[in-house]
């Protein structure tokens, strides 16, 4: 059984004890988190929700917050004698997915 998730503006598709790096979320390590159903699959076929499948939940155990490597955006003007460097490392959360039910 597999489900389709929503968040963070992107979707995922987990199982059971599947570990997801998502945009960061306002939780704290080792709690539970629940997640938007936009399908599920199970025995019984796919169901597909308008836009959200009703009674089904994905739930997830928050292991880590934490930031990605560090990548360097350098944005320049020709010309001009204009440039500028800069890092940018993105935050995220690491959650290992613990039940989908349908």
């Amino acid at each position: 059984m597999f489900a389709v998730i929503e968040t963070g503006g992107k979707q995922y598709k987990v199982q059971n004890d599947d570990v997801i790096f998502i945009e960061k979320l306002a939780a704290e390590e080792n709690s539970e988190v629940n997640f938007k159903v936009v399908a599920v699959c199970g025995d019984d076929g796919l169901k597909v929700g308008t836009p959200y499948v009703e009674g089904a939940t994905v739930t997830g155990k928050v292991l880590k917050n934490g930031k990605a490597k560090k990548i360097t955006v350098f944005t320049y003007k020709p010309k001009k004698n204009e440039k500028r460097k800069m890092g940018h490392r993105q935050p995220y959360t690491k959650v290992q997915i613990t039940a989908v039910k349908a």
